[in-house]
Formats: C-alpha cells, structure tokens, sequence
C-alpha cells in the first residue's frame, strides 16, 4: 500500500495522487508490491534493493549516506492483537527533496502521524518529521515495557497461589519479547549516535538541515532510549530472577510430595508387614488366641501411630 501526503498551511494533510511527483511529500509504503517499490524507485531515482532491505524482518538497524540519499532503518516496536511483542524494520529515507517511510506490517508509529494529529508535524520540514518519528519509536517502547511490567507482576500473583504451565509459558514470552527489546534499542541507539556525529558532516548537511533545536531534540530521544534500554535490562533481570526462583519453588514443591509419598508409604507397610506375618500357613504367637485377630490389629494400629508421630517430628508431613 502506498499513500503519499503532504502538508499544507494550516495544518491540512493533503493526499496526493501517486502519478506526480510534488516535493517535499511523505510517500508511507505499508506491505507494499512490487509494482509500488519500482514506481516510486522510478520516481524518486532510487536503488530497489534499497527499499527492499527495510522489508526483510531479520534486517538490522543502520544509516548510511550514499549519492544523495540518507537510509536509516530503525526497529520499530509492535503489540499484536494476541497482545505479543516483536520488533519491526522500519525503513526512513531523505531525497533531495522528499521523505519515504517503509515498512512490512502496519503499525501504530506510523499510524499515529495522521490527519488528525497533523498540527504535530508537517511533511516540509523533514528534520523535524523524522526526528518525531524517532521520539515515537522510543515512547512506544517505553509505553510496551510498562505493559510488560504490569503483565508480569499480574503473572507473578497467579503463581503465588498455583504454578500452572500456561502462567509459566507466558513468562517465557514475555522473557522472549524483552531479547527482542534489547537488541532493537541497542541497535537503534547506536543509529541515533551515529546521525548525531553525522550532523556537522559536509555531505549529511547538504542533505539533512538540522537545527540546534533539532541537534537538542535529538540528544532527547537519545537520552529517552538509553531509559528505554535501562527498563528493558532490568525488566530482563527481574524476570531472569523470578524464573529462577519459581523453577526452586516448584522442585521445592516436588521434594515435598515425594518426601510426603514416601512417608505414607512407609506408614501403610507396617498394618501390611504384620498381617503377612500372622496370615502365614505356619504356627505362629496367638494362632489359638479368640483374640488374636484384635491383638494384631491394634499392634498394627500402636505401630502405625508410632510411625505417623515419628514422621511428624521429622517434618514429613
């Protein structure tokens, strides 16, 4: 899918039709074929394979400055309608003259620059475009980490009264999402440092004008995803911790019930050992004895309770 916008005075976000070139537009690729890539390749003088790369899912964080054209593919955070977290390329790219998003899968960053929010940011003044875009990226996944946060002590209370597999397997997913966390941030971190040290850069300045406001709104968005990448760590630690202390509790649990097992056990042989002494087809003490069926049973009783005290001192039970 492409959509092409741009910002009018006023704060009017105009669609424009896709057969006409109008500088300093927004062209927003989402999943787009193969026809889209090669028209706005065609359009914009651009390398397919330079879009294609932000649409392979294992592709990493980078910015590279090459004949004009600034490519910088971030990774985006995702919460799916299963309520799963991944991480999303998201491929950014400065024309001469205009701005391209393009991505896999929709997603809520993009998705935010709008007509109705489009008093945030105007499609002109590029600079301050992708520099919100890169704010929304690190907001998001400070806004998911809250929610994995709040998700995980919710789990935590269910296994506190039962340690059920599925409350378990959710920790999992959840220990999972933070390694993609992690390696995203870091990845992007890197990108935002190097864009910062680009700055000054004689090919990035012709291309890319910042600010002093832009350079310190920049230096934000790093400080904000170096917070990001803090939370994340030690949510990945918290959590680290608490699987490991739920794996003790329940081979806790687990010796419990065998020690319990074996203590019954023991206990139920004793009735079981002197009844197959006095059922022997062979003279034994009382055999005469009218009350020789009683004697057994309550030595087998005296026994049993012997034992059952003994096990309870010992704290088998």
């Amino acid at each position: 899918m492409l959509r092409i916008y741009k910002s009018e005075d006023g704060g009017k976000l105009n669609k424009l039709k896709k057969n006409k070139v109008v500088p300093y537009s927004w062209y927003n690729m989402i999943n787009p074929d193969a026809e889209e890539i090669a028209q706005v390749s065609h359009q914009l003088h651009l390398e397919d394979d330079m879009l294609q790369n932000a649409l392979d899912l294992d592709e990493r964080s980078r910015v590279e400055l090459e004949d004009g054209v600034l490519s910088l593919i971030i990774n985006l955070p995702l919460l799916d309608d299963n309520g799963k977290f991944d991480t999303l390329p998201c491929g950014l790219f400065f024309t001469k003259n205009n701005f391209i998003t393009i991505c896999s899968r929709d997603n809520r960053i993009l998705s935010a620059f709008n007509k109705n929010t489009t008093k945030t940011f105007d499609t002109r003044d590029r600079e301050r475009f992708l520099l919100s875009i890169l704010s929304k990226c690190t907001q998001f996944y400070l806004k998911y980490l809250a929610i994995i946060n709040q998700k995980t002590e919710e789990i935590e209370d269910s296994l506190r009264q039962t340690t059920q597999n599925k409350a378990l397997f959710k920790l999992i997913e959840i220990q999972k999402s933070l390694v993609y966390f992690t390696t995203a941030l870091k990845d992007n971190h890197l990108v935002l440092l190097k864009i910062l040290r680009m700055v000054n850069a004689p090919g990035f300045a012709k291309l890319v004008k910042f600010t002093q406001d832009d350079t310190d709104i920049l230096e934000d968005v790093i400080v904000e995803n170096k917070q990001a990448i803090e939370m994340v760590d030690m949510h990945r630690s918290i959590l680290e911790g608490m699987m490991d202390g739920f794996a003790s509790i329940i081979n806790n649990n687990l010796n419990l019930v065998m020690k319990f097992l074996a203590a019954i056990t023991i206990i139920l042989s004793i009735p079981t050992m002197l009844a197959s002494f006095w059922g022997m087809n062979v003279p034994v003490p009382g055999a005469g004895n009218p009350l020789g069926f009683l004697i057994v049973i309550a030595l087998s009783a005296l026994a049993t309770i012997f034992a059952i005290i003994y096990f309870r001192k010992k704290g088998m039970f």
